[in-house]
């Protein structure tokens, strides 16, 4: 299969000449409806009015917000004119916010007045009490030296700062569609477009450069495992911030002409309503979406005749949850994918077609243009077939980089091109891949490897477990002893007897939990993983005298 040589704007000026009037974006919640055609044309506008600020190509603008329309309209528009879109996390504080700013050299910060209760306004002018006597486009910022521009997703007027219509306006009176044009044919496919944050093994997170042939590419070859055409409404509801958003969501969809139904912000109940409404075909999610979802109250009253595929992804997926989607959901042709934000972010893929027991045992096979191998930790020995190692990956997907870590770049990317990525995983002779846990997140008990996916699986089958973690904590005798962290089902009364009695003679005893807590939810990020090393210090706390 053949990669293709596109910019993020290119691939948009291409299918709005194909599918001019076709569907491209609908916020149902905001009743927004816009072609491809009228899309790329808001798209045009916003990349005249960052140039008319003076943003030059290859210029680190970021942006902090949900899932706002003006976000996905941002991702193509710098895809247009050449500037790197730095994606912000929403639940980032002060502290956070400062670090990623700094460490990007953004000029630019596109930001939504608050989210979740938490004021965004209110931190940015604790960074930078210059704000109030700026002019707009003139910041001077001590702590934020490289940052000049300020855009706010609102109609109300900040001290300093531009709003999203006086941005565009800017454009219509500086920027000629020429002058687009000629920005537009100065972008090449190999160049940085996007960078992600992420936090990886290490403590400061780092700055994952992706090109737009990294991300265009991947996004269709996600599509092409999902069979996506342009008849296909798929619904995204995880964060745009996040690979999963911007990549297996957007570029998924627009490198196939489908129609993307956005989420602004995760919440079952708008999902499924989305779902019913807008008659999907396909959605996105990270495995605490599905839970939520099949387990809200009005489930039965939506119409989901109409699904058929999409994603579960982000962290491992358990088995019943998948078979309930499947049946429940009816989204038969649901597909897994794995891989990471250095990866574009995807590096295998299960099929439409592949059996249940393919979709629930493994995350599929290496895409295609992409290697994958199994090697002995800390070396580049490959291990025998159905043998766990660190899984490597290498191809056009591997990132150019962290920005300004060459340090770090050098530990994750070999001499040779092979990207290390951290995740325990098997392979079987047919090349599907089997991941076991983070290198990491691997339980040594008295010299046995423990695999925490292998006892999640297992506590699953439970018929009162709603969802369930398993992690290692330190132990005097053993090194490190098992300990599950369960969420029973509504109405259950669960209690540690009964887990390790449900275990007994079913999986080997050194695999047995010895700790259990009962706990409502588990610290997440934003995109909805789960904070395993946060659950560390909660036992931690618990389990120290």
């Amino acid at each position: 299969m053949s990669l293709v040589d596109l910019t993020l704007g290119g691939l948009l000026d291409e299918k709005a000449l194909k599918h001019p009037d076709h569907e491209a974006v609908v916020y149902p919640e905001k009743g927004i409806r816009w072609s491809y055609l009228e899309f790329s044309q808001r798209v045009d506008g916003a990349a005249k009015g960052l140039m008319a600020l003076g943003i030059e190509k290859g210029e680190h603008i970021a942006i902090w917000s949900d899932n706002k329309p003006e976000w996905v309209t941002t991702q193509f528009a710098t895809g247009k004119m050449g500037a790197v879109l730095v994606t912000v996390n929403t639940n980032y504080q002060a502290q956070e916010l400062e670090y990623l700013l700094k460490q990007s050299d953004a000029t630019t910060l596109i930001l939504t007045e608050s989210f979740k209760g938490t004021s965004y306004i209110d931190i940015l002018n604790e960074l930078c009490p210059e704000l109030a006597e700026s002019e707009k486009g003139e910041l001077v910022s001590k702590r934020l030296p490289k940052l000049k521009n300020i855009i706010v997703l609102s109609d109300h007027t900040q001290p300093g700062c531009y709003t999203w219509n006086e941005l565009v306006q800017l454009g219509v009176s500086r920027v000629s569609n020429q002058m687009l044009e000629e920005r537009k044919n100065d972008l090449g496919s190999h160049e940085v477009i996007n960078m992600q944050y992420t936090s990886g093994t290490t403590g400061f997170p780092k700055g994952v450069m992706l090109s737009h042939y990294n991300i265009v590419n991947n996004g269709k070859q996600v599509g092409d495992c999902m069979n996506l055409t342009e008849e296909d409404r798929l619904c995204i509801p995880v964060p745009l911030f996040h690979c999963f958003g911007c990549v297996l969501g957007t570029l998924a969809a627009v490198s196939h002409g489908s129609t993307m139904v956005v989420i602004e912000q995760f919440d079952p109940k708008a999902v499924l309503q989305a779902v019913s409404n807008e008659n999907c075909t396909a959605l996105h999610g990270v495995p605490t979406m599905f839970i939520a979802e099949l387990n809200h109250p009005e489930f039965d009253q939506f119409d989901l005749s109409h699904l058929r595929t999409g994603i579960m992804a982000g962290s491992n997926c358990p088995i019943e949850v998948m078979k309930d989607v499947m049946e429940k959901m009816g989204m038969t042709e649901i597909t897994i994918t794995y891989g990471q934000t250095e990866s574009s972010p995807a590096i295998t893929q299960t099929k439409t077609d592949d059996p249940l027991e393919r979709k629930v045992s493994s995350v599929g096979k290496a895409h295609p243009n992409v290697e994958v191998k199994i090697v002995e930790p800390g070396t580049n020995e490959e291990v025998e077939r159905y043998q766990p190692g660190e899984l490597c990956t290498k191809g056009y997907h591997v990132m150019k980089g962290y920005y300004q870590n060459e340090e770090e770049t050098k530990k994750a990317i070999d001499e040779d091109g092979w990207l290390h990525t951290g995740d325990i995983a098997i392979m079987d002779d047919e090349g599907y891949v089997q991941i076991t846990g983070r290198m990491k997140d691997m339980v040594i008990r008295g010299g046995e490897n423990i695999y925490p996916r292998e006892i999640e699986e297992f506590l699953y089958t439970h018929p009162d477990i709603l969802d369930v973690q398993v992690i290692g904590v330190p132990d005097s005798k053993y090194g490190e002893e098992v300990m599950a962290w369960i969420i029973p089902k509504e109405g259950v009364e669960l209690t540690k007897q009964d887990i390790q009695g449900f275990c007994h003679q079913k999986i080997a005893r050194h695999k047995i939990p010895k700790y259990i807590e009962f706990i409502d939810q588990y610290p997440m990020t934003a995109s909805g993983k789960v904070q395993k090393y946060k659950l560390r210090e909660k036992a931690e706390a618990i389990l120290t005298p």
